[in-house]
């Protein structure tokens, strides 16, 4: 995951006209496991960049996330590491095409692919493998952006725990669609600059899983609030 973060970010840059690439880091103590009761304390290392280009733009987030021992890697009483990345690629197809595609709040139609990895050192070793496509509408703000995506996805997991609990240790879900909303909005508060941003992704269900239980949609969101 790390490699391939990197080579995406050093092509990216190579094309770009602009870029932007940082590193940060969160605390949490509330998270939760599958099958698992307890309440894990995690210290999430994140590395960022998007960059554009003459006809798109890519973005790329690489997380780190290293649990306490309530989420145990396997075969030890050490907390568990996990690499998840993302990876996605805007096609601007005005900018394409030569041609005028806004239309009301529409500024440009775009067509967003990419794919989600991760890795996990636990006892059921989690191995995701998601590829999405679709179109995407971007907005014509003021300032900032506004994009709103309806993709496709199709993802490959895996479960190491075995029969009773996984019967199937390789799965290909269900392919299933994701809507995935994402903004950066600046603004002034009195004399400091400002700039509200973050994603919000709605995932439908996606068949069955190893068990064979039927899944349920999920939501995550992420935002955070920039003060220059």
């Amino acid at each position: 995951a790390v490699l391939a973060g990197a080579t995406l970010a050093s092509a990216a840059a190579q094309a770009a006209t602009w870029s932007d690439s940082f590193l940060g880091y969160r605390y949490g103590t509330g998270f939760r496991e599958p099958s698992n009761t307890k309440e894990v304390r995690k210290h999430v290392l994140q590395f960022g960049h998007a960059s554009g280009y003459a006809y798109g733009q890519n973005f790329l987030n690489l997380d780190l996330l290293q649990s306490d021992k309530n989420d145990p890697s396997s075969g030890a009483d050490t907390g568990a590491t996990e690499f998840y990345l993302t990876y996605r690629h805007q096609l601007h197809l005005g900018k394409l095409l030569d041609k005028d595609l806004s239309f009301g709040p529409v500024k440009e139609v775009a067509l967003t692919a990419g794919f989600d990895l991760n890795t996990k050192n636990t006892a059921f070793a989690p191995r995701k493998r998601l590829v999405v496509a679709g179109p995407t509408l971007k907005f014509n703000l003021p300032a900032g952006f506004l994009d709103l995506s309806l993709l496709a996805g199709k993802e490959w997991n895996h479960c190491g725990l075995g029969s009773p609990a996984c019967p199937d240790a390789e799965i290909g879900f269900d392919p299933q669609l994701i809507l995935s909303v994402s903004w950066g909005i600046p603004f002034q508060a009195a004399s400091l600059p400002m700039k509200f941003q973050g994603f919000l992704n709605y995932n439908t269900a996606k068949g069955r899983d190893y068990a064979n239980v039927k899944t349920e949609a999920e939501t995550l969101m992420r935002t955070s609030l920039m003060v220059d």
